[in-house]
Order: structure tokens, then sequence, then C-alpha cells
């Protein structure tokens, strides 16, 4: 109850709005979509495998660096003729090293190829991440319309039952009927605006799930649309599975989850392979003896100029059994991918299949119901007729309605299972359109 106070309270502090907004369920799935904190969360993964892409391709460019020093000992050393003395020495170099990659294992190509198989599957879950919102989002605006349908159904009983008590009372003041039954027909309205106020209840947490939802922080004028009446029909099990397939994120994420493993996995392979480099660089230095003459700065830097380059090979002999370690972890994470897309393509199917059958029978019941309401409706005409000429009793006439009302939300209930199901059905078939 205080979630619904909460919800009421706003409602009434925006009450004097100039205008309401009637959302459609085309609205609330595409405001859910961008503000949803999990798929804004899934957008910032896919932005961070972006960044990989790019830092795997950085790594086939050389690598450049200088570096200065500058160092002063005090107290004995040893001089050129091998004996000690006291001086005061200082020296300063300089220098700039450039280091290119020119065979790497082919860990920087793996990597590369790793990142980007991995930025499609990030690109994926956000996209499975917006399906997941869409889904919960269709499911929760079908309960507010059907808690709305309740309490129009709601609010007919209690006109029924007032109708009655403005009888009942023009009867009991004719002499014609007992007090005893005015006070029945109150009771009854009495119970039927609880109905109406338990239904209003029902209704405003509804759309209160829905606006939380969507993460809709201004519930001023909050109200949805209602959906067209035409019903939709059921496909095949097997057709929106095929059509899931080829189409659904989630599956799709998982699909590519295992590509991402095999090629982590060979880029792992790649600590067993020699790897070359081509390094070259330039550098001086000043170097000063206290109580010497000593050649300038400008000299120095000059005579001691120095270039080098030349090439570095490593090959791997034993690494303490690093690389072995990270391929058999690499081929775990792999089986673990193969195993979580199994469960996928197994959910999924499951999934669907429940859908279809819960469709199905709830197709069945609507078309049941939809025969079983006219005949109750008629039959509740019949009594009303029937018992305003006094020829049945009131608890006949309350039997009637109670029927009439039950058959009603049966049929209500079943329609919207039956849209529900239909929708998931055709979400699945066509890539997450709703």
């Amino acid at each position: 109850m205080k979630r619904l106070f909460i919800f009421v309270a706003a409602l009434l502090a925006v009450s004097g709005a100039s205008f309401a907004k009637v959302w459609t369920l085309d609205d609330c799935i595409g405001y859910a979509v961008e503000n949803n904190v999990q798929v804004k969360n899934a957008a910032l993964q896919e932005l961070s495998g972006e960044y990989d892409v790019t830092e795997a391709k950085d790594k086939f460019l050389p690598s450049v660096s200088a570096n200065a020093s500058q160092t002063f000992n005090f107290g004995r050393g040893l001089t050129s003729e091998n004996t000690y003395a006291d001086r005061n020495t200082s020296n300063f170099q300089w220098g700039v090293g450039a280091q290119l990659p020119l065979f790497q294992g082919l860990e920087a190509s793996r990597q590369l190829k790793y990142a980007r198989v991995n930025l499609r599957t990030l690109a994926l879950r956000t996209e499975a991440a917006r399906e997941n919102i869409t889904l919960n989002v269709i499911s929760q605006y079908l309960q507010a319309l059907y808690c709305r349908e309740l309490l129009a159904t709601a609010n007919e009983q209690v006109r029924l039952s007032e109708y009655e008590l403005n009888r009942q009372e023009a009867l009991a003041e004719a002499g014609k009927i007992a007090e005893v039954n005015v006070l029945q027909a109150k009771s009854q309205v009495a119970q039927d605006r609880l109905q109406v106020t338990n239904a209003q209840n029902d209704y405003t947490l509804a759309l209160l799930d829905l606006a939380q939802l969507i993460q809709l922080s201004d519930l001023e004028g909050f109200d949805i649309a209602p959906l067209d009446d035409t019903l939709p029909i059921v496909p095949s099990v097997d057709s929106v599975y095929a059509d899931a397939v080829m189409s659904n994120s989630g599956l799709l994420a998982a699909q590519n989850s295992v590509t991402a493993a095999q090629a982590q996995e060979s880029v792992a392979r790649t600590g067993y392979i020699p790897r070359l480099s081509f390094n070259a660089g330039i550098g001086s230095s000043y170097y000063h003896i206290g109580g010497f003459d000593n050649a300038s700065f400008s000299r120095q830097m000059r005579d001691n100029y120095s270039t080098y380059f030349g090439f570095s090979l490593q090959i791997p002999i034993f690494d303490a059994f690093s690389t072995r370690n990270r391929v058999r972890k690499a081929k775990v994470q792999t089986l673990t991918a193969k195993l979580q897309l199994q469960d996928t393509e197994t959910q999924l199917y499951k999934d669907i299949q429940q859908a279809y059958y819960r469709a199905v029978a709830a197709h069945n019941k609507f078309q049941t119901g939809v025969t079983s309401e006219d005949l109750a409706r008629e039959a509740f005409e019949a009594m009303k007729e029937k018992y305003e000429m006094g020829r049945a009793t009131p608890q006949e006439f309350e039997q009637s309605k109670t029927t009439y009302l039950k058959s009603t939300i049966e049929r209500i209930q079943a329609n919207y299972e039956y849209i529900l199901r239909c929708r998931i059905l055709n979400f699945y078939s066509k890539s997450g359109k709703s």
C-alpha cells in the first residue's frame, strides 16, 4: 500500500496540469530503451570494447622514449692509474631510443582479431539488453490494460447494483417488499464498490510498475493508450525459432562469445612463438672531474655523440609453464562459452514453445469465453426482465449477475494472455521489434 500512496500523491500533486500525455506502447518502449540503466551499462561495456580494438591496433606501432640522467659522486674513487684518490665527479647522459616490433609471434594480429570479435559480442549484448527491456515493457503495458478493463467491468457492476438498490428502495416505499431487501441491496452495492476500489488500486499499481520500469521521472499526466483491437495470428514454433536463430541478439551474442573465446585461446598460444624487433637510438654524455681540466659541455656532447641500431630475437624456451597455463584457462573459457550457447539455445526454444502453447490455450479459452459471456449476458438480461416483473428473487438476480461478471473477467484475462503470448512470438520472429 505504501507504493500506492506514493503514486497517488504524485498524481494529485500534478493534477493541475493543463494537458495529459497518453503513452502508446511504442512510446514506453522507446523511453525505456533510452533510459534503462542496464542498457546504458551494456552500452558503456561496448564503448570499452571499442577502446580495446584501438589499443590492439596501436600494438603495431613503434615505441619511442627519451631518457636523461645526472649523477654526482663524492669521496675516494678509482683512477685510471688503478689507484684511489679523493675526487668529486659529475656525469650527465641523455638518449632517445625507438623499438619497432617486426614479428610479435602473431600476438598483435590475434589480439586485434579477438578485440574485434569481442566488440561484436558486446554490441550484441547491448542489443539483447534492449530486447529484454522491450519484452518487459510489453508485458507490463498489457498488464496495465488488463487491470483497466477489470476496473471498467467493476464500475459496470456498481452501476447495476445501484440500479437494483434504487428499485428496491422504491418498492419498499410502496410497501411491496420488506426493509431487509433494501439492506441486502445496499450491502451488495458496498461489496461492488469495494471491488471497484480494489480494481482501481490494481490499475494504479500497474501504472506505477510501468512508470518505474521505463524509469519515468515525471509522472505528470501518465496514461496509456489501448492497443489495436485486431487479434494477432499465432505463428508456429519452428518458424519463430528459425527466425530467432538468425536474429535474436541474446543467442547471437552467445554464439559470438564462443568465437571470442576461441580467439582468446589463439592469443594465449602465441607465447610459444619467437619474437623479433628492431631497436635504434642516439645519445651523448658529459663527464666532469673535480680538480682537473675538463672539456666544455658542448665539446663533450659533440665528441661523445653516438648512434646505434640492432635486432633483438627472443626465443621462448621455458617460462615456468606460464604459456601452458594460459592456454589451459583459455580452453576452459571456450568450453564454458559453448555450454552457455547450448543453454541459451535451449532456453530460447523453451520460451518460444511455452509462449506458443500458452497462446493456443488462451485463444481457445478466449473463443469459449466470448461464447460464455454472450450466453451469460443474455441470461442476465432475461433474469433482469424476470426480476423486474417480480418473478425472480434477489438471490437469483445476484447469482445471474455474478455469473455474467465471472465470464466477462475470464474473457478479458484470456484476451490479454493471448495478445501477450502472440506479441512475444512476433517479437522473437522480428528481431526484437514489438
